[in-house]
């Protein structure tokens, strides 16, 4: 009689989702974790740092969260890479969710389920988010349902532009508009722009203030002021860090602008991109005309990106002290003057 068939052990073993640390390192060797490596590193070296840093006062995060995702630790089969979007920690973002050729082998356990625990575990951890955001690429549906299973929505489509710039911008600007950088004293005019240029929803959910625009632009970043009306009506930000190994520009034109649609903008691009030989320009898939204006300069569309988002609800749980403070009010209450006592429980 044959011995009958044991389960392989490691198909036993729950699914568990738990902090990257230092000793799981060496293990990443699969092909999709090992540009991650030098991110990973930084982030754990900063771990300690970070934790004390925002205790003291609100600043731009040091290093992101990493959870790593197995069913033997010297197995990991994904991991998760998020990090605060803002200074007020509100809004937190997946930059990553990457799953090892090894999940495919992981029983019930495949990307779909490892890619969603990781999520939901990331979600979790964080208790002060209130709002969450995260890009895939339009054709890559398992990720997509990834993210809608987990309660994402779509809320914005923006198309990736790859430019050579010719660094040849003379055409001059009308009287009325002036070129100015993005620093402290002009961010104010860059943050009313974007709060224009964005869908309410996801405005409401990024909840992005003057600071965080700094934190999140390198230079050079520039605008189009209109000094008549003290407000900037154009911007290119170059956004931190930049995709694909290059430069990344994220155009924004303030609604009933169009007609800026010529020199006027190509000035404002060729002067964010001076410098640089290729960059990659963000733009709102939704607007058409301005899709057919950058084809004409010569910029290739290289795919296109889903902006998803999600808001946090969390129950509130009554404090010890705000419970203990309303049974004392209920018990000294009857015994003001002039009130008529009220049977009141002091137990629920």
């Amino acid at each position: 009689m044959a011995p009958p068939i044991q389960a392989d052990a490691g198909q036993s073993q729950p699914l568990q989702v738990k902090p990257l640390r230092g000793w799981q390192l060496p293990l990443l060797q699969d092909p999709c974790f090992l540009d991650l490596l030098p991110l990973l590193q930084r982030a754990l070296l900063l771990q300690a740092p970070e934790r004390l840093l925002h205790r003291l006062a609100p600043r731009p995060p040091l290093a992101p969260d990493v959870l790593v995702a197995y069913r033997q630790p010297q197995q990991p089969l994904g991991l998760v890479v998020s990090q605060r979007l803002n200074r007020s920690g509100s809004c937190w973002q997946l930059q990553q969710l990457r799953t090892s050729d090894s999940c495919l082998a992981a029983g019930e356990a495949g990307r779909l389920a490892i890619e969603a625990a990781l999520v939901r575990e990331a979600i979790q951890r964080s208790r002060r988010a209130a709002s969450w955001i995260a890009t895939s690429s339009s054709c890559d549906d398992e990720r997509l349902a990834v993210l809608r299973q987990q309660g994402f929505q779509p809320l914005r489509r923006e198309t990736l532009w790859r430019w050579q710039p010719s660094g040849a911008a003379t055409a001059s600007l009308p009287a009325e508009l002036q070129l100015r950088p993005l620093n402290r004293r002009s961010a104010i005019a860059m943050w009313q722009l974007e709060q224009a240029a964005l869908p309410a929803q996801l405005r409401q959910l990024l909840d992005r203030r003057v600071e965080d625009l700094l934190d999140q632009s390198d230079q050079p970043s520039l605008m189009l002021f209109d000094v008549a009306r003290h407000q900037a009506v154009a911007g290119a930000r170059r956004l931190r860090p930049g995709s694909r190994g290059l430069p990344e520009l994220e155009l924004s034109l303030h609604p009933g602008w169009q007609h800026l649609l010529g020199d006027p903008l190509r000035v404002l691009l060729e002067q964010a991109a001076a410098g640089s030989r290729q960059v990659v320009v963000r733009s709102d898939d939704l607007d058409g005309e301005r899709s057919r204006w950058l084809q004409s300069l010569g910029m290739v569309p290289e795919g296109e990106e889903v902006l998803m988002a999600r808001s946090v609800w969390r129950r509130h749980v009554p404090q010890p002290s705000q419970e203990m403070a309303r049974r004392l009010e209920a018990m000294f209450g009857q015994l003001q003057p002039r009130q008529r006592p009220i049977p009141t429980p002091l137990n629920r």
